[in-house]
């Protein structure tokens, strides 16, 4: 969904890129960290340090790659850490939102669980040859929707923001969907 942003995206992110000369596996591997200072500040009720913790991580998760491809270093375990990476710190974010008590334990896992399967899907699809890039509520939407919902539930009441987390399950799920349904007609 947001792949069609890419070309306007490089023309923002090359200069920058260009001036970051270190290995991206690093920027990969600090945006856990800032992930964990979402999730505490999510668990503290303090939603507006969570929501700018989810954009530093994001910009980080965006960054590592476009200097990966400007100084030429992306590499197949750059893009397998990358995607471990980013399933860990969608995990640590869910686990903030469970703990601050924006949605109960149940809707919280499920939370995970959509967004775990939804990169699955995409992993096995690709492990058979399969483009798998389908789907209302990839990574980067999750994202903002949840920043979305952080700033909503400051700005007025937290169950706001619980129902904007109901409405991402929805959605997370719809995209499974989806994206088996594009295997299922590729493979048929």
């Amino acid at each position: 969904m947001l792949e069609n942003l890419r070309p306007f995206l490089n023309k923002i992110l090359n200069p920058l890129a260009q001036k970051i000369n270190i290995n991206p596996n690093i920027i990969t591997l600090i945006s856990p960290f800032i992930a964990l200072l979402g999730c505490y500040a999510f668990a503290e009720k303090t939603l507006i340090l969570a929501t700018i913790a989810i954009l530093i991580s994001g910009f980080l998760d965006i960054i590592d790659g476009a200097v990966a491809r400007f100084h030429n270093r992306s590499t197949k375990f750059g893009a397998f850490l990358d995607s471990t990476i980013d399933r860990i710190s969608d995990a640590i974010i869910y686990i903030g939102i469970i703990f601050g008590g924006y949605c109960d334990w149940f809707i919280g896992v499920l939370l995970i669980h959509s967004a775990i399967t939804i990169s699955y899907v995409k992993a096995r699809a690709e492990s058979q040859k399969i483009n798998c890039n389908v789907g209302i509520a990839e990574r980067a939407v999750r994202m903002i929707i949840i920043m979305f919902g952080s700033i909503i539930g400051y700005l007025t009441t937290p169950l706001y923001f619980t129902y904007i987390l109901i409405f991402l399950v929805i959605i997370s799920y719809f995209t499974v969907i989806q994206r088996v349904y594009s295997v299922w007609r590729a493979l048929n």
